[in-house]
């Protein structure tokens, strides 16, 4: 690993090239530098070199950074969200990536209303099934999105997967896939309030694949700050 400036602009350089390679523009494919357990000093490198858009997945440990990086960076809540934590993540982040309920889209609703603002989300699918994760069934997808969809203060920009790991990242293809496949067949009967222009898939072992698949946001973490302690 070289240091992280280098690190994000081997990352970049490869986004570039696979982007083009299947005849996408690379400035479409949003970077989320996933800085879970990664040290202030650290998550400052990386947005000195260039890094707009930071990935955190708990909420304490976010707050705590957010207090001191501030705006400067647009933050995402890319790990599962309890309804009792939704009144600490609306004030300070842009986008909330891991909406895999009603209850929770009305939650942040209610929050969002409260402050006057207005926050995107992604609908979290779990499209391989695994009881360990979370997300909506693919066949739930539609009947949320139609309950979400009259909800002031939310907007569901998207949608996000997590395939099973791999080391092979060709296996994780069938999954990306597969979300770009949902999308597809949802577009038609959306509601008009609802758009599902990003799809959030890929991380540090699989993001060209996830490209190639369609992916508008990559979270990458290890790739650009080194293995977590």
């Amino acid at each position: 690993m070289g240091t992280i400036a280098e690190n994000l602009a081997r990352i970049q350089e490869r986004i570039q090239n696979r982007a083009l390679k299947v005849g996408r523009k690379p400035e479409d494919i949003i970077l989320v530098a996933v800085s879970k357990t990664v040290e202030i000093s650290r998550i400052k490198e990386a947005i000195d070199a260039g890094v707009t858009t930071l990935g955190e997945n708990y909420v304490q440990e976010a707050r705590e950074k957010i207090s001191q990086l501030g705006q400067e960076v647009s933050w995402h809540m890319i790990g599962h969200l309890q309804t009792n934590k939704v009144k600490y993540v609306v004030p300070q982040f842009s986008m909330i990536q891991s909406v895999d309920s009603l209850r929770l889209a009305q939650e942040i609703s209610k929050r969002a209303l409260k402050l006057g603002k207005s926050i995107d989300v992604l609908i979290q699918v779990n499209i391989s099934g695994e009881e360990t994760k979370s997300g909506v069934n693919p066949e739930e997808l539609l009947p949320l999105l139609e309950k979400i969809a009259p909800l002031k203060g939310i907007k569901v920009k998207g949608l996000m997967t997590m395939p099973p790991f791999f080391s092979d990242p060709e296996r994780a293809r069938p999954y990306f896939r597969k979300l770009w496949q949902l999308r597809e067949k949802t577009l038609p009967s959306l509601p008009d309030s609802i758009s599902l222009n990003h799809l959030s898939m890929g991380m540090s072992g699989d993001f060209e694949v996830a490209i190639e698949e369609g992916a508008t946001m990559v979270r990458i973490g290890t790739a650009i700050f080194g293995e977590r302690k």
